[in-house]
């Protein structure tokens, strides 16, 4: 490692130090990688992408030492729970459209079963007015 990674290494494991103990001196002091990185003076995505284990350490610690989930995590979770709603309500639609193309599909066959029935009748004069069939 390089001078200048094992410098921001340092860094973040002060700023983990300081957040926890409720101490920011750089970001707002929330619990989240942003804050951390602000915090660190390093950019975020030097966390996300080559201190990937110190902002999972960091998460670690928040769940042991707070005892509260991390931000980023109870956002998941309600994604995750918006999602599932979705599926429900979708599924219920798609059965609801399933029943009524069954009721649509037995529509149309009972219509083209009179209009078969109607055309097999025999034509009727011009001045003749037919009654409707009563339905059973």
């Amino acid at each position: 490692m390089n001078q200048q990674h094992q410098d921001e290494r340092v860094r973040i494991r002060e700023a983990m130090d300081r957040l926890l103990t409720g101490q920011a001196t750089a970001s707002n002091g929330s619990l989240t990688v942003v804050a951390l990185a602000a915090e660190a003076d390093v950019h975020r995505m030097a966390l996300l992408k080559r201190h990937v284990d110190l902002k999972n350490e960091f998460y670690e610690r928040v769940r042991a030492e707070t005892h509260q989930v991390p931000e980023a995590e109870k956002r998941l979770r309600d994604t995750v729970t918006k999602l599932k709603k979705t599926i429900t309500n979708q599924r219920a639609e798609i059965e609801e459209l399933r029943q009524q193309v069954t009721r649509l599909t037995l529509a149309s066959a009972v219509l083209a079963q009179q209009s078969d029935d109607q055309s097999r009748r025999e034509p009727v004069p011009d001045n003749v007015v037919p009654f409707p069939r009563p339905t059973s």
